[in-house]
């Protein structure tokens, strides 16, 4: 479709997402950071002048996402195409200890994540807005995918999030992490874990051992082979979604899966 679009203007296919999409995206407006910046406002945050540009790239880059996938929809739309293969599906594991939700769930989302990542902490609303509008019949698995080439700290949050879950508490800590991602050196990993009521000795020498390190290659090897480049990358029952998206995007792929489990039962 975009090389369709591109013979039509008589522009490289390159030009095409510039020109029609990325140009017309405009910079995040003031107001726009400063309630970005009001929403944290209940955590311990830098001056809003210190993080003005991380916060104006991450909006700026969620924005752009967010128009290019609205604008490959209207092409289809337009082109009036009719998507009738599945997309492939990859088999992927999970820890059961990391699972959200209902773990008979006819539809789970495995999550590839690193909490140091501006775009996996973006998704979380929209995971727990899913799970709530699904409950019963979604569920979500977390998996460790530190990009440790440009995320310091994200090793560490992963390994301080499985001694968390040692002490039952995972998805306490990670809700934490993925909110405080300014506070994700030793002594604010150890803090959440005294915020959340850990055992403190028994955390911080978990955390001290390394003991965790291979179990998070392990997924990080895992997320690689199954075709996961950054993060969040996502596996619906199986099915590959790439990024941040917003909440239109996973329901479409919710609701087919239900859709074809509830055609599997029926034949049965």
């Amino acid at each position: 479709m975009l090389e369709a679009e591109a013979k039509k203007k008589r522009i490289a296919v390159g030009e095409v997402l510039e020109q029609e999409v990325d140009a017309k995206v405009a910079e995040p407006a003031e107001a726009e950071l400063k309630a970005a910046y009001q929403s944290q406002k209940d955590k311990p945050n830098p001056p809003f002048e210190e993080v003005k540009t991380q916060l104006q790239q991450a909006l700026k880059q969620a924005k752009l996402q967010e128009a290019r996938q609205e604008y490959l929809r209207h092409l289809r739309k337009q082109a009036g195409v009719s998507i009738l293969l599945r997309p492939p599906k990859v088999q992927v594991t999970y820890d059961p200890a990391r699972l959200r939700g209902n773990p008979w769930a006819p539809v789970i989302i495995v999550e590839f994540a690193d909490f140091q990542c501006p775009f996996c902490s973006q998704v979380q609303p929209t995971l727990k807005t899913l799970l709530a509008k699904y409950k019963g019949r979604l569920s979500l698995a977390y998996r460790d995918y530190p990009l440790r080439g440009i995320h310091a700290q994200g090793q560490l949050a992963a390994e301080a999030s499985r001694c968390a879950g040692e002490q039952g508490k995972f998805w306490e800590y990670h809700d934490l992490l993925f909110t405080n991602r300014d506070s994700l050196k030793r002594d604010g990993l150890v803090g959440h874990a005294r915020t959340l009521n850990l055992d403190e000795k028994r955390f911080d020498s978990c955390l001290s051992s390394g003991k965790y390190k291979a179990r998070i290659e392990e997924d990080l090897q895992e997320g690689i082979r199954a075709g996961v480049v950054g993060t969040p990358g996502f596996f619906i029952n199986g099915t590959f979604l790439n990024g941040l998206q917003p909440e239109a995007v996973f329901d479409g792929m919710i609701q087919a899966e239900l859709g074809a489990s509830k055609e599997k039962r029926t034949a049965q």
